[in-house]
């Protein structure tokens, strides 16, 4: 009895270290389309933010982002940024027609839905 007192810790510590384990993307073809950013947060369990935005990711390198705002003056607004996967990750631009990037990981990839771990933020996708 114990030897399972002490082996059941390092059996949960394993548990939850693979149930957060990124997925690496192989290419660009396993995000390729429209996708529906519907929340974003700090933490990957913590307090959600709803947003309304689409990315569409492209064949040529391209993210397409379009966001709604109901409240703002302007409706919608497109930014076009650049995108690649480098070693299983997505490298995207931080801004429009500057050469900086940020890598974003993906934490989980389960049918039509993404978890993305950004430099800051956890972005929360559904694909269309």
């Amino acid at each position: 009895m114990n030897r399972y007192v002490k082996i059941l810790p390092l059996v949960a510590i394993f548990f939850t270290l693979s149930a957060n384990a990124e997925v690496a993307l192989k290419d660009s073809s396993e995000i390729l389309g429209e996708w529906n950013l519907y929340a974003e947060a700090a933490k990957l369990d913590g307090e959600k933010k709803a947003v309304k935005i689409e990315w569409e990711f492209k064949k040529d390198g391209t993210l397409q982002t379009t966001s709604t705002d109901s409240v703002g003056r302007t409706k919608e607004m497109k930014i076009a940024i650049k995108y690649s996967v480098e070693n299983g990750e997505i490298k995207k631009q931080t801004t429009p027609g500057r050469e900086k990037y940020e890598s974003c990981k993906v934490v989980e990839k389960e049918g039509s839905n993404m978890i993305l771990k950004c430099t800051y933020l956890y972005f929360f996708l559904t694909k269309k």
